[in-house]
């Protein structure tokens, strides 16, 4: 593709060089953007003036050029909000939230620069990509700070932060303070209640916000088709995709994408892989997020064949350059029993972020291979790939499954320390697993009383598993306490606890657990394996 950005008369004009950043800005165009870069350098044109600096951060931070980009940040004074606010957006983009949030705060320290709502509204999605509420509440403080309550983006931005954060209820809070809620508004609203299956207060608000006097759009459409297809009412589903169509609304890929994501994740697979053939019979082009959504299906039915499929017209619509897809395949063939394809989807791949690492890791995590995990987890910080909550879950999994105590435990402590990846429950579950799997029973024991309050339903089963395998009833018994005042809703702590109690001859006690499970109204369903043919 040829650029013809220098082509104009009086190339050495500041004015000029800024209006050629301004193409390169919208066009993202890289190679023009270093040309310029150098003409403005070598030609003594003061990189000041017309905010020369702070376009050239935004076309570097825009492109991806996160180097370029944080070098004109050390050395180039009077950086303006639009320079923060455009690598801000760029690294929260890519995934890079921590990084983003470093130059806010360096936005914070600088003596005459204030945030402004762009700026707030990238934050909370660093915030959502994190998942971290805790950071997400911070900036709610300094959105009042700075006088931006009132402001609709940030507060949509806010409620969007809460409800994927999972506390649904300080969304709603914003949302009915609203004067006058927006369709974005609604849609973050409707889109929360259908996520959390709470689909008839999200059908609800879908009713008033038509009273209100507002159409909704086809996000706010597919939020509700999603929750319908999501808790697997398939009638529902279908209903709402006709009614869309009856209010002039085509429905789009966006739509369909709505429903297979929805039915792939209320396990009616099936269904969604049926719902497919007939989004390409409509003339649907499926996109990146079609695949997405798919692939998990194959991955549950152990349908390689279906996924190669798949996989085909990956390749034939160039979409093996999407990182989410190529993360995607590897998971798909990791759950197929496939690793060797899995691996050589990671290795071709021509971009990888932290999910496509993590889907590899965990790949050798299920398949026995701890050496593999470890060695992948080595590879990527020396690529300088920071691991992530999800990186930790994996290798300590894989550890666990390999019987690598000793290991597990290790990494586990100096993630601890260091303070690279933020220490949730899931990590302590797995290192009640690693303890309980090698028969260090007693040192899972203690660790589930330092935990105490914060005991979670994976540590709980792991540990009874534990104390089944080693006979220990008597550490079950005790923890059976904690278990008790816990509301659990899974099956396998009720029935290995009663399983305890009956090989002790406790039928008392078997007969309490039963009537509990009853009342929690918790029931074992049959298990059942298939495989695609």
């Amino acid at each position: 593709m040829k650029h013809h950005f220098l082509s104009n008369h009086n190339p050495f004009s500041p004015h000029h060089f800024a209006t050629l950043l301004q193409k390169c800005l919208k066009s993202k165009s890289l190679n023009p953007c270093k040309q310029i870069h150098a003409l403005i350098l070598t030609s003594g044109s003061d990189i000041n003036s017309f905010s020369l600096h702070s376009k050239l951060v935004g076309v570097y931070a825009s492109c991806g050029c996160f180097t370029s980009a944080n070098s004109l940040f050390q050395f180039t004074p009077n950086l303006n909000v639009f320079a923060y606010n455009w690598i801000i957006f760029a690294l929260t983009f890519n995934g890079r939230f921590i990084e983003a949030i470093k130059y806010f705060n360096l936005l914070q320290n600088s003596t005459n620069l204030v945030p402004n709502s762009y700026t707030f509204s990238f934050l909370l999605k660093c915030c959502v990509g994190l998942r971290d509420l805790r950071k997400g509440k911070e900036v709610h403080c300094m959105v009042y700070k700075f006088g931006l309550q009132f402001d609709s983006s940030v507060v949509n931005g806010l409620i969007d932060m809460y409800c994927k954060c999972g506390c649904v209820s300080y969304a709603r809070k914003l949302f009915d303070k609203m004067s006058e809620p927006d369709v974005v508004s609604w849609t973050n609203m409707i889109s929360a209640y259908s996520n959390v299956g709470r689909i008839q207060e999200s059908q609800f608000l879908f009713e008033r916000m038509k009273l209100a006097g507002l159409e909704p759009n086809e996000f706010t459409w597919n939020a509700l088709i999603a929750g319908y297809a999501r808790i697997g009412d398939c009638d529902g589903a279908f209903t709402l995709f006709s009614r869309m169509s009856r209010t002039g609304l085509i429905p789009d890929v966006i739509t369909w994408n709505a429903m297979i994501s929805g039915f792939v994740q209320s396990q009616q697979t099936a269904e969604a892989v049926e719902l497919f053939r007939n989004m390409l019979v409509a003339g649907v082009k499926p996109n990146p997020i079609t695949i997405t959504s798919l692939l998990p299906a194959f991955g549950s039915m152990g349908s390689v064949n279906s996924g190669k499929e798949i996989h085909g017209l990956i390749y034939r619509t160039h979409m093996y350059i999407n990182v989410f897809v190529g993360s995607a395949l590897i998971d798909m063939y990791s759950k197929c029993g496939y690793v060797n394809v899995a691996r050589n989807v990671f290795d071709v791949m021509l971009f990888k972020n932290i999910a496509s690492w993590n889907a590899m890791i965990g790949c050798y995590g299920k398949h026995g291979l701890v050496d593999s995990a470890i060695e992948m987890l080595d590879k990527m910080e020396e690529e300088n790939i920071q691991p992530n909550q999800v990186t930790l879950t994996c290798v300590l999994a894989s550890c666990s499954h390999g019987g690598l105590v000793d290991k597990g435990l290790t990494l586990f402590k100096s993630m601890r320390e260091s303070q690279r990846v933020e220490i949730r429950h899931e990590h302590y579950a797995c290192v009640i697993d690693i303890l309980c799997r090698s028969g260090r029973i007693e040192e899972a024991y203690d660790l589930v009383q330092e935990l105490h309050t914060e005991v979670t339903e994976s540590m709980i089963g792991a540990f009874l598993n534990g104390c089944v395998v080693y006979n220990r009833p008597d550490l079950a018994k005790k923890v059976a306490e904690i278990a008790m005042k816990m509301e659990l809703k899974k099956p396998g702590g009720f029935v290995t606890l009663s399983n305890i109690y009956a090989h002790e001859g406790e039928w008392a006690k078997v007969a309490e657990l039963r009537e509990v499970m009853k009342l929690h109204g918790v029931q074992k369903e049959p298990g059942f394996s298939s495989v695609g043919i």
